[in-house]
């Protein structure tokens, strides 16, 4: 699949790059997608919920009532759960979420999110850039200039660019990732891919196995 790639301000560089088959057009597999995705959410998950049980409740332990004759059932405790105020049964513990996935098969789901993108054709190439100093004002520009400033983006650069990432921090629906930070889920979300041109081959070197 041949792309233009284009400079940031727009215009047309004249030159065409080939996204590789191996990564940007294989058969999909929603299967796959589906898992690297559930993974990818739970290991956001702290885990750290926590509710009392009724041996964690500060109360008195005094029998609250007689045992027979009030015409209601016998209670012990205070710290009962079926009085406001008790501890909570089979309540929420401190877990961990993330579970393990195989290397192949999240490199497959990460292949097949970058085929839909390609079949979609919500992929664009930019020409290697960088801003003299982090301006969210240039990255706005850059957006407007490839008509995406309305639509949810994931910048992909080959390398760390200070001065890019802080420019595209503060702008609302858009990310920068490095192409070896890539992950289906924020390929997925997003609606349009702007990859620079470098980052193809890190992405080929990564996935094109």
């Amino acid at each position: 699949m041949n792309i233009s790639v284009i400079k940031y301000s727009g215009e047309d560089t004249g030159r065409k790059v080939t996204l590789s088959k191996e990564v940007f057009g294989i058969e999909p597999n929603d299967h796959a997608i589906y898992l690297d995705v559930k993974q990818f959410l739970a290991n956001q998950r702290q885990g750290t919920h926590k509710s009392k049980e009724r041996a964690e409740i500060a109360g008195s332990t005094k029998k609250i009532k007689k045992q027979k004759g009030t015409g209601t059932a016998r209670a012990g405790s205070i710290k009962s759960p079926v009085f406001r105020g008790g501890g909570r049964v089979f309540g929420p513990q401190p877990r961990n979420y993330s579970f393990k996935l195989n290397k192949k098969l999240k490199e497959l789901a990460r292949k097949s999110a970058l085929t839909y993108k390609a079949k979609d054709k919500s992929i664009s190439v930019v020409e290697d850039f960088s801003f003299e100093t982090p301006k969210t004002k240039e990255y706005v520009k850059m957006l407007t200039a490839l008509s995406l400033d309305n639509k949810k983006t994931l910048l992909v650069l080959p390398e760390n660019n200070k001065s890019v990432a802080l420019s595209g921090r503060n702008v609302q629906n858009t990310k920068v990732v490095k192409a070896d930070m890539l992950t289906t889920y924020d390929v997925l979300n997003a609606d349009n891919l702007i990859l620079s041109e470098g980052s193809i081959e890190k992405i080929d070197n990564l996935l094109k196995k």
